[in-house]
Parts: structure tokens; C-alpha cells; sequence
């Protein structure tokens, strides 16, 4: 039981950020995808400016008035007994002040058995991580530049191990209103430990990440272009299983090359229907698909899809994202105007 408890915290860290970038970093939770509809979009759109308060989460240049007194909450299932949610709300105070937002996430890993070193019972323990953040975005005067920054409280409590850390994140969003082409550039989680969990602090996981977005004309498309994990190049790792067998019965490790690493940078995502009562949206993670993907045998790892559905002030958000074969996840969300 004890190994099996392990390998479902090993499992939850390596899904959250797969890799070479992963299982270096406390409080992983903050890059999990906040909404339905951005992990339908493959997971790190950053470029919608529209009324979805969800947004500000990952890019805090998207908040704007159009957001005023919405309210999101989504909620999914993750592996096991792992859950998680997000809330997030906007409120314009006036023209001139812009709008302002506040957001919380959270993630609880369930009821373990604890052990001890001889494998004797002890007591049961829980794991789980939340932040609170709030958030300001400003319209560069006679430009088409926004920026933003969100500033986030974060607690984590993992057994009888506590920590409590702080973070911003730094947001830029241009649009392009005659090509209806959104650039964005989002630095998150800069940050660090005020508490730690044992006296020893660890870094916080950084993220950088670019995008690009349009709407095409004639068609009811939108397309999004992610590159994610830009704060470093070599995201690839060897998968031991993938490596070539020699004569003697030796094995050489995985040679991944410059274009693959650099594929695993790319999320790609289409909205159909973007600005209409009910939207479907496709995504595709190269990464999560290239290390999740299983020798000899397809399980569409990094296919992700969903649907929107408004009904008055009310809009219902839904998201299916494949990993493995035997572990996939849903995410529900709920949008309510309430104005």
C-alpha cells in the first residue's frame, strides 16, 4: 500500500508538469489549467479577451470591462481521489480605474494510509494546496497594449508539512483589431517560499509563455498557438522503453532531436463558433502526446475537446483531455452573469 501511495503522488506531479520540468518545484498545482475552456483548447491559451473571467488566471492583461460582475467556478477530478476547483470574479469599479479581479484554486489529493519506516500502520493523512490571488490589468493609453499582474497568497499542506509562499504573475496582451489577431506574452509564478515544509527552500515553477490568436474571416473559427515552458529549452527527457537494442543486448538511450524537443513547446487549439450561444473547441498538447503516448499502440495522448453552452447569463463549459489509457480527466465549469 505504502508503494502504491508513492507511485499516486509521483503520478499527480509527472501529469501536472510532465518531463524534465517537473518534480523540481514546490507548489506544482499552480500550472494545472484552470477551465474547462482552456483545457479544451490544449491547455495554455493565453490570448482570449472576451467575458470569460477564467482567463485572468493564466494572463492577467486579459481582464477587462466586459468581465464586470461575472463569476466562474469549475471543478474536475483528477486521478484517484485528487480534486481540484477554481473561482474567479471581476468587478469594474469605474471607466478610469479599469476593472479589478480576485480568483482562488485549489487541489485536495485525498485520504492516504500512512506507514512508517517498517512498514507498520500509522495514521491516515491528507495532502492539499490552495492560492488566492487578486488581479489589476490596465489599457495602455491610445494603444492596444494591455498589461496586468495578478499577485497570489499560496498554502501547502502535505501530511504534517506546511508551507506558505507568494507569487506574481506579469501579463501583456496586444490586439490587432483590424486583423483580429491577439498576441500575448505571460510570465508566471515569480515568486518564493515564506514558510518552507522542512527548512530547505525550493523555487516555485516559473512558467513563460507566448501566444497567438485569430479570427478567421468568412468562418466561425477561432485558432489559438501556445509555446509553453519558454524559461527553458530542453523540456525532452529519454524514455528508457524507446531506447535501440544493440547486438550484445545493450541498450542506447532515446536520441530525441531539435525538431521534436521543439514540437513539445507547442500547444494548438481551434474554437468553432467562438462568439455564438454554443462553441466546440479541439486541442492538441505535443508534449503531454509525445510522453504519454505508449509504444506500438495509439491512446490519443494530447487530444483534448469540450463544448460551450450559454442559456441567458448562465454559460455551462465542458472539457475531456486524454493521457493515458487508463487516466483521463473531465473538468466542469459554470459562468453566471450577475449583473
Amino acid at each position: 500500500m505504502l508503494k502504491k501511495n508513492i507511485l499516486f503522488f509521483l503520478f499527480i506531479n509527472f501529469s501536472v508538469s510532465y518531463g524534465q520540468i517537473g518534480g523540481r518545484y514546490a507548489y506544482q498545482f499552480l500550472n494545472l489549467t484552470t477551465s474547462p475552456r482552456q483545457a479544451a483548447l490544449g491547455g495554455k491559451s493565453i490570448t482570449i479577451y472576451d467575458e470569460d473571467v477564467n482567463q485572468v488566471m493564466f494572463n492577467p492583461a486579459t481582464l477587462n470591462a466586459d468581465m464586470d460582475n461575472h463569476l466562474a467556478m469549475n471543478y474536475g477530478n483528477y486521478y484517484g481521489e485528487a480534486s481540484y476547483g477554481t473561482a474567479s470574479y471581476a468587478y469594474t469599479y469605474d471607466r478610469h480605474l479599469q476593472t479589478f479581479y480576485a480568483g482562488i484554486s485549489y487541489i485536495n489529493y485525498g485520504t492516504f494510509e500512512g506507514y512508517d519506516e517498517n512498514g507498520q500502520a500509522t495514521s491516515d493523512f491528507t495532502g492539499s494546496e490552495g492560492a488566492l490571488s487578486v488581479g489589476y490589468a490596465y489599457n495602455i493609453p491610445y494603444t492596444d497594449i494591455h498589461i496586468g499582474v495578478n499577485a497570489k497568497l499560496i498554502t501547502s499542506t502535505l501530511e504534517s508539512y506546511n508551507s506558505v509562499g507568494g507569487a506574481l504573475d506579469l501579463g501583456f496582451l496586444f490586439i490587432d483589431e483590424r486583423n483580429d489577431v491577439n498576441w500575448a506574452l505571460a510570465i508566471r509564478n515569480v515568486g518564493t517560499q515564506f514558510t518552507t515544509y522542512s527548512g530547505i527552500k525550493e523555487k516555485l515553477p516559473l512558467e513563460i509563455i507566448a501566444g497567438v490568436s485569430q479570427e478567421l474571416d468568412h468562418v466561425p473559427i477561432r485558432w489559438h498557438l501556445s509555446l509553453e515552458n519558454l524559461q527553458q529549452w530542453n523540456i525532452s527527457f529519454s524514455n528508457p522503453v524507446r531506447g535501440e537494442g544493440n547486438i550484445d543486448g545493450s541498450s542506447e538511450e532515446e536520441k530525441v532531436s531539435f525538431f521534436n524537443n521543439a514540437l513539445r513547446h507547442v500547444v494548438f487549439g481551434v474554437e468553432l463558433f467562438p462568439k455564438k450561444a454554443f462553441n466546440i473547441r479541439l486541442g492538441y498538447n505535443f508534449r503531454r502526446a509525445e510522453e504519454l503516448r505508449i509504444e506500438e499502440q495509439r491512446n490519443f495522448s494530447g487530444v483534448s475537446l469540450g463544448f460551450g453552452l450559454k442559456m441567458n447569463r448562465l454559460k455551462f463549459n465542458y472539457s475531456y483531455s486524454k493521457y493515458t489509457l487508463a487516466a483521463n480527466t473531465s473538468l466542469f465549469g459554470l459562468n453566471i452573469n450577475l449583473q
